[in-house]
């Protein structure tokens, strides 16, 4: 079995749970949730991610190492995509008061700034 953690873990923890971070960040943005709530869902799919692993590919359901490894893994992914869809929000909703700084952050605009 050790022969196939690496491939599982990219597969399921990196892709798939990762995609369901992902979404769940966005959503709380989108809801305008604060980026606090994004850590307790996270950490819920870390121990979900946990109990596939040990259903699915016979992995240690108890593993601390590998909870906390998915759940950091995870929680990035959440913040990041939370951060990300605020700021696309901001513009977008209130584009007579913010402009896009980055891929990752918005300003408040100035007079010099174009429409």
């Amino acid at each position: 079995m050790p022969d196939m953690a690496w491939p599982m873990f990219v597969s399921f923890t990196i892709l798939l749970m990762g995609w369901i971070a992902f979404m769940t960040g966005q959503t709380l943005a989108a809801t305008w949730r604060p980026w606090g709530q994004v850590v307790p869902y996270t950490v819920l799919l870390g121990g979900v991610d946990r109990f596939f692993v040990y259903a699915l590919f016979e992995g240690q359901v108890l593993s601390v190492e590998g909870f906390l490894i998915d759940t950091l893994w995870l929680m990035s992914v959440g913040l990041v995509a939370h951060r990300r869809t605020l700021a696309r929000k901001m513009t977008l909703q209130c584009p007579w008061l913010y402009v896009r700084e980055g891929w990752l952050g918005w300003r408040e605009r100035a007079p010099e700034d174009p429409p």
